[in-house]
């Protein structure tokens, strides 16, 4: 009896290995086959489901073929909002900027332009279209290069030059937004800033195609002006030259990653006098912009301006917003540190490694964005960031304060019998305060792109205000 107990005994531990075994077996088996899986996936990661060519503009049509970029691409509708920018409500458009009381002296310094008549927060890149067709600036006619940066607009371009995109850009500005904008809708091209605008269809490829940004990179490159943030440049500079510069050819791949948003994310002129100009001649600091427009004439023959200031008189020079210029003055930039690594920082889809393409501030993404090169905690981040954002903050205020005194002056002097000609000292420096103020105002880091040119540049705004405040003093006679 004990001898067949023993026998049973053997049995079911063998039963029981022969199971155990096979559950491992099994388990073995799976996990190979996940691994075989994941690497797969790895390698190929997007069938062509539907065909993408230069004039499929509508991202929809994109996101059949790469879902996760398009899924990510779509949350740009959502409202996102920081310390000093974003859109937080719900509203049809965003808050208007100029309405705030902190900011009583940014509608007096637009006066004469048609941001005193509507100027909002930004929101995210799926409205940057309809937000422009809706503002009230289209009070006052606007020319159609504003629609460079907004749209999909490259078929129209195309259409209009004959194949040629530059030429049929520099067409534009001759018509009416409303021109452009209805041509770019009936061609069925109404969608904003797309997949086709920074991408090869046939290659998925990272790409340039705005005929503004080629143009000046490529009047950058002509000059002698540094550009340690853009070495590919320095390299071309070593060549034969015989060909221009080529973004598209002759850039690095992390520089095409800043390369793709300095298509837009700039200072340009953008009116009916003349062709939609990116002012990189001298280079990208300020003060070369500022020279760029100083030696650039009006079809009149006057020095340019964007407006003339409705209260005082001054030529003024209206900035648009230079992120890719003030980037390119910062330690991010001349570390190698692209605009996507922060504002489209990588991320994990399975085997997969995709940029997101909810395209926002880093802030509202601290892990990914910067504790992969930062070794500190969220809150570090936060806090240091906030430190250089309420520096530049109360900067900016105080040179706005500053630019109000001097149109106080000037108004008092005129009130008091001054001249044109006795009013032009102060004016000038009204137009080299406004350009400095207006140029952190409208870059949309609050200083943080390069902190400490920030500084620099408002604190000229604010001295060169109280300069030209002085000078209207002086024309008052006590």
């Amino acid at each position: 009896m004990s001898k067949l107990m023993k026998k049973q005994g053997s049995a079911g531990i063998f039963i029981g290995l022969i199971v155990v075994v096979a559950i491992a077996t099994a388990l073995i088996v799976a996990l190979l086959a996940n691994i075989a899986e994941r690497k797969a996936e790895g390698k190929s990661q997007y069938v062509r489901i539907v065909e993408v060519t230069e004039d499929t503009t509508d991202p929809a049509e994109w996101g059949k073929n790469w879902p996760k970029q398009y899924d990510s691409y779509k949350r740009t509708a959502l409202a996102t909002k920081t310390t000093f920018g974003g859109h937080g409500g719900s509203e049809a458009l965003p808050e208007q900027k100029i309405e705030r009381p902190e900011y009583h002296w940014l509608k007096r310094m637009f006066k004469g332009y048609a941001f005193s008549i509507d100027y909002r927060d930004r929101r995210g890149h799926a409205y940057m279209l309809s937000d422009q067709e809706e503002t009230k600036r289209h009070n006052v006619k606007q020319s159609g290069s504003c629609i460079h940066c907004h749209a999909s607009i490259m078929p129209v371009y195309r259409e209009l030059g004959d194949g040629d995109a530059m030429a049929g850009m520099k067409k534009t500005h001759a018509m009416s937004y409303q021109e452009v904008n209805k041509m770019a809708h009936d061609m069925g091209h109404g969608h904003p800033v797309s997949c086709v605008d920074c991408h090869d269809p046939d290659s998925m490829a990272i790409r340039v195609t705005r005929p503004g940004f080629i143009e000046g990179i490529q009047r950058l490159a002509e000059s002698d002006a540094p550009v340690p943030a853009i070495p590919s440049i320095d390299i071309w500079r070593q060549g034969d030259k015989k060909t221009p510069y080529d973004p598209n050819e002759d850039s690095t791949r992390n520089e095409m990653r800043s390369f793709v948003c300095g298509q837009c994310h700039v200072e340009y002129y953008c009116s009916s006098d003349f062709p939609l100009t990116f002012p990189w001649g001298n280079g990208l600091k300020m003060d070369d912009l500022e020279k760029f427009w100083d030696e650039t004439k009006l079809t009149s023959g006057d020095r340019f301006y964007d407006y003339k200031h409705k209260e005082t008189g001054a030529p003024i020079l209206k900035a648009q917003h230079p992120e890719f210029e003030l980037w390119s003055q910062g330690v991010h930039a001349k570390s190698g540190v692209s605009c996507s690594d922060c504002h489209m920082p990588y991320q994990r889809d399975g085997a997969s490694k995709v940029s997101d393409h909810w395209v926002r501030s880093p802030l509202l993404n601290v892990n990914r964005a910067c504790q992969t090169c930062h070794r500190k905690s969220e809150q570090e981040i936060l806090d240091l960031v906030d430190n250089i954002q309420q520096t530049n903050y109360k900067l900016l205020l105080r040179g706005g304060e500053a630019l109000n005194d001097l149109m106080d002056a000037v108004m008092e002097a005129k009130a008091a019998g001054a001249t044109p000609e006795q009013l032009n000292p102060a004016l000038e420096f009204q137009r080299k305060a406004q350009w400095r103020l207006d140029y952190i105002a409208a870059e949309n880091s609050m200083g943080f792109h390069a902190p400490q040119e920030a500084a620099r540049i408002l604190g000229e705004a604010a001295d060169y205000a109280r300069q030209g405040q002085v000078e209207a003093l002086k024309l008052i006679k006590h």
